[in-house]
């Protein structure tokens, strides 16, 4: 099954479909996207290294979950449809946030363009990482997130620190 993304305009109004491929090619077209970030009870934040075989940005570190809805699918339940997914497990997600951004994959040639909504959750189990989503995982103290950002920025998405800081302070401490 071809997978599709809702086309939006800088408004998040939705404005059309593509096949998720196409909306990633030749400079990217506006989609609807987001970006979950997980705690656990000492809030440490859940991070993923993506699948080297990803077909964008693969072997990097990134947050907990990100994804695309369905046309026809609220960003929650598509939320809480890809946590599934890629670690098995969901829990109740709270959107906080949004952003716009742009970021091109040179090894691809794909471009990332998102309304990227971002929400945050809590989860107090293991996690169950699909291994064809998710090379490795762990739990990360936030204030050592913006460390390791500052000085190893090149292991993680583009789109990470953008949406990390729309959800943390400048130490690290969630801003929720």
């Amino acid at each position: 099954m071809t997978e599709h993304v809702i086309l939006v305009d800088k408004n998040d109004c939705e404005i059309g479909t593509a096949e998720k491929l196409v909306a990633h090619q030749n400079g990217g077209q506006l989609h609807r996207a987001f970006s979950i970030f997980v705690y656990n009870m000492l809030g440490e934040l859940l991070l993923q290294q993506r699948a080297k075989k990803k077909y964008h940005f693969g072997g990097l570190w990134s947050n907990t979950c990100c994804g695309h809805p369905r046309p026809g699918e609220t960003v929650s339940n598509a939320a809480e449809r890809r946590l599934t997914e890629e670690f098995g497990f969901t829990c109740s997600l709270t959107v906080r946030s949004s952003l716009i951004y742009e970021a091109h994959d040179a090894a691809s040639g794909l471009t990332e363009r998102e309304y990227l909504h971002i929400l945050t959750g809590r989860f107090f189990g293991p996690p169950q990482p699909n291994p064809e989503e998710i090379d490795a995982f762990r739990w990360k103290p936030p204030a050592a997130v913006v460390e390791e950002l500052r000085t190893t920025p090149q292991r993680f998405t583009p789109w990470f620190p953008l949406a990390f800081q729309h959800v943390h302070d400048d130490g690290g401490k969630p801003a929720f």
